[in-house]
């Protein structure tokens, strides 16, 4: 059993609860909030998951300096993510925070001097690249032969982008916070990248942005990477929904997701004889389909393995996997004036 404190208590918080419980080795004994009284009602919002024991924490580093918490999981802005996780590792505590790690690679660097320093587990709470599906089509990759094209896009309108266009700036757009677009959904193109292929040779993006007080907001992008044989088409907005599935390319067939933020079905297309476009397509196969688990139980699995087996880093959403993919976000948002 590990037991967790929950930092922070918005929205995300309330969804990777749903997943955390349906690992028996995870246990909330506390949350930390800037108000008492917000941690209250969370507690209280919740049943399944925690007690009348069920501590209250206002300080991040109280909660951290708490004997009765083994690990923690950071669900508050951007802006926050390094110096909370610090505080923690810094205090013997293992952290799951969620994406985006941090907002720049330094700070990424930073935080995995400091779980090396410490012994103890960081890992990024990225549920693409963890999802069974997703896992189920990583492992068919080699034997489709060589990737030459990837293609992958995350548009989901945003209830707060009408604000955004009125001078209202929410958290998950405001650039001071750590927010925009990419940091927010962006992120779920880019991080498959980084853990599958590592660092690219190139980088050009396009950028749209609205200006703010708080500065130029980032509300979508297209992105165009170059790696040694093959090419990067991303896209992802909070302006517009969009449809598209994420599609690996390769010289004897193609694999398909769904969807890259949560793929519910994996599938295999192999190529066609070259007809000028008449024959058929051959028929998809069926590589992985379904999720037996809510989708935020596999990073907690996942987190919870690294911790079970003395660990400091996944093998899948590794310090590595987090530094390029961050890397890699800041080349793009380079692109913002």
């Amino acid at each position: 059993m590990i037991r967790f404190g929950i930092v922070g208590t918005g929205r995300i918080s309330d969804w990777v609860l749903k997943g955390a419980i349906q690992d028996r080795r995870f246990k909330a004994v506390a949350v930390c909030s800037r108000s008492e009284d917000a941690a209250i009602a969370f507690i209280s919002s919740h049943p399944e998951v925690f007690d009348k024991d069920t501590k209250v924490f206002t300080s991040i580093e109280k909660m951290a300096e708490c004997p009765e918490v083994d690990a923690v999981y950071i669900g508050t802005p951007n802006k926050t993510h390094k110096d909370y996780t610090l505080a923690c590792l810094n205090r013997g505590k293992h952290v799951l925070c969620e994406k985006p790690l941090a907002c720049n690679s330094a700070e990424v660097e930073e935080m995995i001097q400091a779980s090396r320093r410490n012994g103890k587990a960081l890992m990024e709470a990225m549920i693409a690249t963890l999802n069974p599906n997703f896992r189920a089509a990583r492992a068919k990759l080699p034997e489709i032969g060589v990737i030459r094209q990837y293609f992958s896009s995350y548009c989901q309108y945003s209830t707060k982008y009408e604000a955004l266009k009125q001078g209202i700036v929410a958290n998950s757009f405001n650039p001071q916070m750590g927010g925009g677009a990419l940091e927010d959904i962006g992120i779920y193109t880019t991080y498959p990248l980084a853990v599958l292929f590592g660092k690219p040779q190139s980088i050009s993006s396009c950028i749209s942005t609205i200006k703010t007080d708080c500065g130029e907001v980032n509300t979508q992008g297209m992105v165009l990477l170059g790696y040694e044989g093959m090419t990067a088409n991303l896209s992802y907005s909070k302006a517009v929904d969009a449809h598209t599935a994420t599609e690996f390319c390769a010289e004897g067939g193609s694999i398909i997701l769904d969807n890259i933020h949560n793929c519910i079905k994996a599938e295999f297309i192999p190529y066609s004889a070259p007809s000028g476009g008449r024959n058929p397509i051959k028929p998809r196969e069926t590589i992985r389909e379904g999720l037996e688990m809510d989708s935020y139980f596999y990073e907690f699995e996942e987190f919870l393995n690294v911790i079970d087996r003395g660990g400091i880093e996944s093998e899948i959403n590794s310090h590595e996997a987090s530094l390029v993919n961050r890397q890699i976000m800041d080349e793009i948002n380079k692109s913002v004036k």
